[in-house]
């Protein structure tokens, strides 16, 4: 597969990573194999977490192909440098296409990005996740790894005004160890190890973290069961469904 976009893509990013003097710790790369197809499972909490979730899988010297929403595709910038990265398109209401696609891309040795809980967690917990990423792995044979990002959140999330000019922001990224599943195994089980493993490694990240809110009106960005002001998932359910 030509890859004619995507390397000056990432250079660029790694280009503005520095600019502002993100301080990236990664951990647990090691996870990613450096050859064949894998699906790496992420958390969302922000607009930026493609980028980010793709930067884990570079001591590999992989590129990480994404499935997105179809709309991302449409836009008349975004939508070129999608398609020119192979990422995957993904119609909600016809989903059958993208798990074909996404499924091809996994036997020809691809790296697949998901983010199982299909929207960002405007909680910063991981919200119920979908059984896709289970079923692709299983049927690809392939890894399915789970990863964990925490601090992106800070520059650019639903519903809070973009900062992305800020400095010096702390991001974690953690790769858990690969999970396998079977043809054999079910999916809701598959998938209900993936979500406590996600989860463990957000905690862990939080824990980890450098920075605390500098105060009330900062703490916006910590999740309320760590003290901040952030909507707790069932606030979050609630306000959906009164839209």
């Amino acid at each position: 597969m030509a890859d004619r976009i995507y390397p000056p893509v990432i250079a660029l990013a790694k280009t503005a990573f520095r600019v502002l003097d993100l301080r990236i710790d990664l951990r647990g790369a090691e996870h990613v194999p450096t050859s064949g197809g894998a699906v790496l499972a992420c958390n969302h909490i922000s607009y930026l977490d493609f980028i980010l979730c793709g930067f884990a899988a570079q001591p590999s010297k992989r590129m990480v192909r994404f499935m997105a929403k179809k709309e991302i595709f449409e836009h008349r910038i975004a939508g070129p440098l999608m398609r020119g990265m192979h990422h995957i398109p993904v119609d909600r209401e016809a989903g059958l296409a993208s798990y074909k696609a996404a499924l091809a891309a996994l036997k020809d040795g691809e790296i697949i990005g998901v983010f199982p809980e299909a929207t960002i967690s405007q909680s910063f917990t991981v919200k119920e996740i979908k059984g896709g990423s289970a079923r692709m792995a299983a049927a690809a044979g392939v890894p399915l790894i789970p990863m964990a990002l925490w601090g992106p959140q800070r520059l650019w999330t639903k519903g809070r005004p973009r900062r992305i000019g800020q400095r010096h922001i702390p991001v974690t990224l953690l790769v858990g160890e690969p999970m396998y599943p079977g043809r054999r195994d079910k999916s809701e089980v598959v998938t209900a190890e993936l979500h406590a493993r996600m989860q463990a490694l957000l905690d862990r990240a939080q824990a980890d973290y450098p920075d605390k809110p500098k105060g009330p009106e900062d703490s916006w960005w910590q999740p309320a069961h760590l003290g901040g002001t952030a909507p707790t998932p069932e606030q979050v359910e609630d306000s959906a469904d009164e839209d």
